[in-house]
């Protein structure tokens, strides 16, 4: 997901005392025993051959497209497998 250079400097301009964190549980050391680290599967270079007006909307969307496309198509992969 991405974010617009407007909306990051409103939040980088809210001040850390009037962040409510109230919804947020405190971790305790239970969370960190059973916590895993995790790191993501590296992404493999694919070529692909998109329609034009397809690509063209993608890439008008903004910086960030190759990851939006895989987010649609791992969707589409997810919905597939149940």
């Amino acid at each position: 997901m991405t974010i617009s250079k407007k909306r990051l400097e409103e939040i980088k301009a809210i001040k850390d005392e009037d962040i409510d964190y109230s919804d947020i549980p405190e971790l305790d050391e239970t969370f960190w025993q059973n916590a895993e680290l995790r790191m993501p599967e590296p992404k493999q270079g694919v070529y692909i051959r998109l329609d034009g007006d397809v690509l063209q909307w993608f890439k008008s969307q903004g910086k960030g497209y190759q990851t939006r496309i895989n987010s649609i198509l791992r969707a589409y992969y997810e919905a597939q497998q149940k």
